[in-house]
Order: C-alpha cells, then structure tokens, then sequence
C-alpha cells in the first residue's frame, strides 16, 4: 500500500507545522473554518487521517499554539498521554509536539481560540497546560463525539453545535487577551513590557489575565511567536541571513537563536533551511 497524499494539497493554516512537505505527502488534511456563534470561542474544526505501509511509522511534529483542543482519535497514533481510542482534551504543550503516525488512523480536532477554551467552560487554562485528559473527565458529553466520521467536512457541524450546547454560563474572550494576541503578529514586539504598554495594563495584570484564559504566561507567548515567526521565514527561504532574521526578531544574536531554535525544532536554523536540498540529493 503506497503512502497516502493529501487529499486537499493543502498543509494546516496555522503555522508551527515543521517540514510541511513531508505532512503534505502522507497525510489526507482538511479544515473548516468556525462560523456562526461558536466562532466567538472557536478557531477551527480539521481533520486529519493515514493510511501507511506495514512497518512504516512517520512522525509529524509541530511547535504548537496557544489553544485548547478536542479531539476524535482513531487507529494507528502514538502522542505523549493518549492510551487508546477516544475524545481527548488537551491543554497549551509548551514544548514541540510529536505525533508518530504508522498503519491507519485518523483524527478530528476542534481548536479553541487562544482563550477561548477558558472563557466557554469556566475551566481556568493554565490547570489543562501540559495535560492530555479524557474529555469527558472535565466535560460531561463529550464522549457522544466518540464516533463521528473522522472529516472535518462532515463533522464540523456537530462539533460545534456541542460547544454551543455547553455555552449557557460561557463568557466572551476578555479584550485583553485578543489584543495581546493580536500585538504579538508584529515582529519588532519581542519583550512583556513592550506589550503591557501596548495593552494599557500593567505586566502584573497582563501575566494573571493572559495566564488564567491561555494557559501560559506573556513571555512564553512572545518567544512561542518569534520562534514561530522563524520557522515560517526559513519554510519561505526567502535568502534573509540567519544573522538578520535573529535580530529582526529579537534575538541577541545567531548564536543565541541557533541554540533556542535547535533546542525546540531539532537541528539547527541552516539544516532546516537546507533541508529540501538534501533530502534531494
């Protein structure tokens, strides 16, 4: 059985996916965007599914976002605290994130806006942070979702319609949050107390608000962005030096972003830029 491709050539929206070809190549992806009234709390819905020749395993490995997510996994999958079939809950990995992929499987995830996850089930984010729990542990019901069909244009409608059904006591996302979040897309904002300014709040108030509702504190946020911004310039290769990407994007110095980057990603920036090149040798 030959290895799957993607059945839409797309790779997920979000970024933090490392060496998006090889995702693109063995695995089905698709994403529906949030609409209607969960989108107040809900980014996405996307699925993901394989289908591997006997003794090959592929890992995919992403350096993960600020959001909370559910998830309906079936087959063939090995990640850090899941055991078996299910619907699982897993809160911010602050560290980069492993799937080991081999025979068939599949997934269907909901990703809650950062925030979003707090704001609609009153479940402070930071007790989920590092944590991969059975749903239904924290959120009667959600068990239900166990056997939707595992494609996330078929399934989007009931998954958030479940997250609609659970929003009697839910709140909005407080508007310090979103617009911390949103500061963070500009590259020259690269210290907490740049933001607090920005914000209007003091670092105090920005690292409970931010740490309450996301799970993580601002200065994880920042770097978590910058690194993300980093991968995404060396996947573009648009020939910027490594040197000028560490200090556009607040690094001390390319030494000091060579060790952050290897020490999350694997190797280092020059062999992740590089690595289409020898991977066609």
């Amino acid at each position: 059985m030959a290895a799957s491709t993607n059945a839409t050539g797309r790779v997920p929206a979000s970024k933090g996916l490392l060496q998006p070809e090889e995702f693109a190549r063995r695995v089905r992806f698709d994403e529906v965007p949030a609409s209607g009234p969960a989108a107040a709390w809900v980014e996405r819905v996307w699925s993901a599914s394989w289908e591997l020749p006997d003794g090959v395993s592929a890992t995919t490995s992403l350096i993960p976002h600020p959001a909370v997510e559910i998830s309906v996994e079936r087959g063939q999958l090995a990640r850090a605290g899941r055991d078996r079939d299910g619907v699982w809950l897993t809160g911010v990995v602050t560290s980069r994130f492993d799937v080991t992929q081999f025979g068939n499987g599949g997934v269907l995830g909901l990703k809650f806006r950062p925030g979003g996850f707090a704001a609609w089930s009153g479940i402070p984010a930071d007790q989920l942070t590092d944590r991969v729990e059975p749903a239904g542990d924290r959120l009667p019901g959600m068990d239900r979702l166990a056997n939707l069909p595992l494609a996330a244009s078929e399934s989007a409608s009931v998954m958030l319609d479940s997250v609609l059904a659970g929003a009697a006591t839910a709140e909005p996302i407080p508007a310090l949050v979103e617009e911390a979040l949103a500061l963070l897309a500009e590259p020259a904002l690269t210290r907490v107390d740049q933001l607090a300014h920005r914000c209007g709040c003091s670092v105090r108030t920005l690292q409970r608000t931010v740490r309450h509702y996301v799970g993580v504190s601002p200065k994880w946020l920042v770097r978590r962005q910058r690194m993300h911004d980093a991968v995404a310039a060396l996947d573009a290769d648009t020939g910027e030096g490594l040197a000028e990407l560490a200090a556009r994007l607040g690094w001390y110095d390319q030494n000091q972003f060579g060790r952050d980057f290897a020490r999350l990603v694997g190797m280092t920036p020059s062999a992740y830029r590089h690595r289409l090149d020898v991977a066609d040798r």
